[in-house]
């Protein structure tokens, strides 16, 4: 019985070695036949298997990291709006333009950028996995309604952009922490600062200071406004689509009005969570220990009681100037 194995083993390893050379001995044709057409040689790589999954993620990723980078001093802005006045009710209002001023006013206009490599690490983690899985979603979605002669409706579309979300906040949760630290460091006093020189650095120190579980400080109200804000982008986009195929509208038209209408929908269910999530992220405990807020439930009955209710809506246009680019 083990001479059998043993001999089987043989053969296996033969053939594992005659298979090798044989991809040897056809390596210089290969590298031949991409360098006489290296434009087949692409198409033959985009359309393996690996990349054919890997395109949609890829894609979304690179996308998001580009939206981010122009517009990176909106969502500064919006930071700045929806930590002024913290446990105040009243006092001076500030809108875009005053924190735009107020920002310039040092002399740094490269201030308004300030956690942009947070902001591109956070876009390549959380926008390439949420588009990704979004894609992968509705693939299985639409098969399955083929299969039984049904289009895809809102339904299911709403339960791919929710899942979607959710999954890809919870993966972001790090780098969107760094973020909001990075953003609202300066408001602190100058001894209090911690001067981060970029989103490695933040990491680093915040979980050698906090420990590690402190990366994902904000994390429910992170995913519940990651799962809102993909209801309203990617289920109100695809339903917008859907509605307005068979209008006059040009394509180019149609993309850009149903990027508007998800856009609307999108900021308007997940502004709250958006402003609870930067509350949390951005506090750091007292020297006795204690922190402004125990947690998402805590900090939206403060906001209520001590700011009122609108104020989770305060910057509602900027938000949505940097919400409509990523619909």
């Amino acid at each position: 019985m083990s001479t059998q194995a043993l001999e089987a083993a043989k053969r296996k390893s033969e053939a594992v070695l005659i298979t090798a050379k044989e991809s040897l001995a056809d390596a210089p044709a290969v590298m031949k036949s991409a360098v006489e057409n290296p434009k087949k040689a692409s198409n033959d790589f985009l359309h393996t298997p690996f990349m054919r999954g890997a395109l949609p993620f890829i894609n979304g990723g690179l996308a998001g990291m580009s939206a981010t980078a122009v517009i990176q001093p909106i969502d500064m802005i919006k930071v700045r709006l929806q930590l002024a006045g913290e446990g105040v009710k009243t006092g001076p209002k500030p809108t875009p333009l005053s924190v735009t001023r107020e920002l310039l006013a040092s002399g740094k206009a490269l201030d308004l950028y300030t956690g942009l490599s947070a902001g591109l690490l956070r876009q390549a983690v959380y926008t390439t996995a949420r588009l990704g899985f979004f894609d992968t979603f509705m693939k299985s979605l639409t098969e399955r309604a083929k299969a039984k002669g049904n289009p895809v409706g809102f339904k299911e579309r709403a339960g791919a952009g929710l899942a979607a979300g959710g999954l890809a906040a919870m993966i972001g949760n790090p780098a969107d922490l760094a973020l909001i630290r990075m953003q609202s460091d300066g408001l602190k006093a100058k001894a209090a600062r911690a001067n981060y020189t970029s989103v490695v650095d933040a990491l680093t120190r915040i979980a050698k200071t906090e420990g590690v579980t402190a990366l994902w400080s904000g994390a429910y109200p992170t995913v519940v406004r990651a799962m809102a804000l993909n209801f309203g982008q990617l289920a109100f986009f695809s339903e917008a689509k859907t509605r307005l195929k068979d209008t006059s509208m040009s394509a180019r038209t149609q993309t850009l009005t149903a990027s508007a209408v998800a856009g609307f929908f999108a900021s308007f269910f997940s502004l709250p969570f958006d402003f609870v999530k930067t509350r949390l992220q951005k506090q750091t405990r007292a020297p006795d220990g204690s922190l402004p807020y125990k947690g998402m439930f805590d900090c939206f009955k403060k906001v209520a009681k001590d700011e009122g209710m609108l104020r989770f809506y305060r910057g509602f246009s900027t938000y949505y100037v940097r919400i409509a680019p990523h619909a």
